[in-house]
């Protein structure tokens, strides 16, 4: 317990001043994540990380991550999303023939999976924080999906007696997820209480119960694939917290929901 608090507390404190500081710091952050996720990602799906196919995956992912054109390089700022994850899957199937079935189409396929899941997700986390207001919205959304975690973990330790989804996470129960959504709309609404002008309380109301709900989603979607895999961690890059993918699975479904639904723009 005491080496998960003290790296939470040292992994918190860097975060949140590189995220503070934004521009290239929060984005060269957000891309060291990318990588060492996506690493997570290949080896837990039993791949090297060596193999020509990973490294396909992996520049795809970094591509589609980093939003190029806020930060005007000429040969990257036009790249176009849809032809981007087009020519990844071309290639990856170019692959599957040139090997002769030793890639598998299989294969291609999780590899392409990965490089939407994690492409998109950590895309947005630079997007949300590049606007004026940047630092308010992402802080939001990050403090909604820490406040769920929590107050899911501490209601369903109190009082939990009903399993949420038990083939999947055994341990989460529906009193914890209930709370985890009612701590998420307080915190969004202390948000909506310190900048009015940005944003009300309905609309943190309603930005709470999304976060809460979604972020619990992202969670599942993590805790069904590691069972699947027959693992309790994705790494063990963080001591106490295991790798980057267990800490960020709720980003990576919480950030692209609330831009691809118009909700943050």
């Amino acid at each position: 317990m005491k080496q998960r608090i003290v790296t939470g507390v040292i992994a918190g404190i860097v975060f949140l001043t590189l995220l503070i500081l934004g521009g290239y710091s929060y984005a060269a952050l957000i891309v060291l994540l990318a990588i060492v996720g996506y690493g997570e990602y290949v080896r837990m799906n039993g791949y090297s990380a060596h193999k020509i196919t990973a490294a396909i995956g992996l520049v795809a992912t970094l591509l589609l991550a980093v939003p190029w054109s806020s930060f005007g390089i000429p040969l990257l700022e036009k790249l176009d999303t849809a032809a981007l994850i087009w020519i990844a899957m071309l290639a990856l199937l170019f692959i599957t023939v040139a090997s002769k079935n030793a890639v598998t189409i299989d294969k291609a396929a999780v590899l392409l999976l990965g490089i939407v899941y994690m492409g998109f997700g950590f895309h947005y986390m630079i997007e949300t924080r590049l606007p004026e207001h940047g630092l308010f919205w992402t802080m939001l959304v990050f403090v909604c999906i820490w406040a769920t975690d929590s107050g899911a973990y501490f209601v369903g330790s109190l009082i939990g007696k009903h399993p949420l989804w038990p083939q999947i996470s055994p341990k989460k129960s529906i009193e914890g997820a209930l709370g985890g959504i009612v701590i998420s709309v307080v915190a969004a609404c202390v948000f909506a209480w310190s900048q009015p002008e940005l944003l009300t309380f309905g609309r943190a109301v309603g930005f709470g119960v999304l976060i809460g709900i979604v972020g619990q989603i992202g969670d599942l979607i993590q805790s069904a694939y590691k069972r699947v895999k027959g693992i309790k961690d994705t790494g063990a890059i963080l001591p106490g917290h295991g790798g980057v993918l267990d800490r960020v699975d709720s980003w990576l479904i919480v950030f692209p929901f609330l831009h691809v639904f118009g909700l943050l723009s």
